[in-house]
């Protein structure tokens, strides 16, 4: 699942991690590939499975 990187760097300052929420606005691209970008986002220590939820409301969407 593709996501922007403004939703990713907007969930680490929610969680007052400033710091890593500046270094995701310079490593990570425009459009983040849940799939593909997996070690990036495990290391600003989000979940893939909590990042596509909170991207889709917690709604199921087919083939995901």
């Amino acid at each position: 699942m593709e996501i922007a990187k403004g939703t990713i760097t907007s969930l680490l300052r929610e969680r007052g991690q400033t710091q890593e929420a500046g270094q995701a606005e310079q490593e990570l691209p425009e459009r983040v590939d849940t799939e593909r970008d997996s070690g990036i986002l495990q290391r600003f220590g989000i979940d893939q499975d909590e990042l596509i939820s909170r991207v889709t409301g917690g709604r199921d969407i087919p083939g995901l």
